[in-house]
């Protein structure tokens, strides 16, 4: 047990999320790197090197309800108390037109990005409403998806979309128990995820072009200052992007 603050970070093995769960950890949140590889969360966690604030490693696959509730049972052992989510796991599809895409994709996108997310909301909430001091700040990886889809793209769309639907009710049911709820909406971060987006991917108007891109480390720096916020204040929503990227008209 310490007097740190702790947070829960889920896909913590790469990517925005290990760049997030690593600036935490560095702000001094103790700080559980979530995923469903152990081997990749313990190296994310060396890769943070030495630091005041604790890290724990715990395999999760966030689609699965007991998974999620076994891991929020083993934050509490560990630390007493849950201060943030980020809600940062997530799956796509390659570009396909909707009558293309099989059944088992859809469910499985709509099971990680949407399921998984409510499966660690509705957890962290849980915790956060009985705590004392009660509260806490639940933030949800939305994406310029949330708001103008890319071409064939219709399971993540969707469950992005929905993940805004998530963090309004938050926001809204979280008002008397000091849980505040925000959403960073996440545009073209370099991550292995979106190196085809250096490369040429499929635009609006029929064509495939290479898109701007940017360094995760920002958006690890924008989740940090929405942490940093007193639970009286929150941003509600964050749009984070490559400068020159397609996002007004996706043109």
């Amino acid at each position: 047990m310490t007097n740190y603050k702790t947070a829960i970070v889920t896909g913590a093995g790469t990517g925005i999320g290990k760049a997030v769960a690593t600036a935490l950890l560095r702000s001094g949140w103790n700080t559980v790197f979530c995923g469903r590889r152990k081997p990749v969360l313990n190296k994310a966690i060396a890769d943070a090197g030495s630091t005041q604030a604790k890290a724990l490693a715990v395999a999760c696959d966030i689609s699965k309800a007991d998974q999620v509730d076994e891991m929020f049972e083993t934050v509490a052992a560990a630390f007493g108390r849950v201060d943030l989510l980020f809600n940062n796991a997530g799956t796509s599809y390659k570009s396909t037109l909707i009558d293309e895409i099989p059944v088992e994709v859809w469910n499985e996108v709509v099971g990680v990005n949407l399921t998984g997310s409510f499966l660690c909301a509705r957890a962290a909430f849980g915790a956060m409403r009985r705590q004392q001091p009660m509260g806490g700040r639940i933030i949800n990886n939305g994406s310029v998806s949330a708001y103008a889809p890319r071409p064939g793209s219709v399971p993540y769309t969707a469950t992005k979309h929905a993940i805004t639907g998530l963090t309004k009710t938050l926001a809204l049911d979280g008002r008397p128990y000091d849980i505040a709820c925000g959403q960073i909406d996440i545009g073209n971060a370099l991550t292995d995820m979106a190196q085809a987006m250096t490369v040429g991917v499929p635009q609006a108007n029929g064509s495939i072009a290479a898109e701007a891109v940017m360094d995760a480390q920002q958006v690890a720096n924008a989740v940090v200052h929405m942490a940093s916020l007193p639970l009286d204040a929150n941003v509600l929503f964050m749009t984070v992007m490559a400068t020159k990227m397609p996002y007004v008209g996706r043109g």
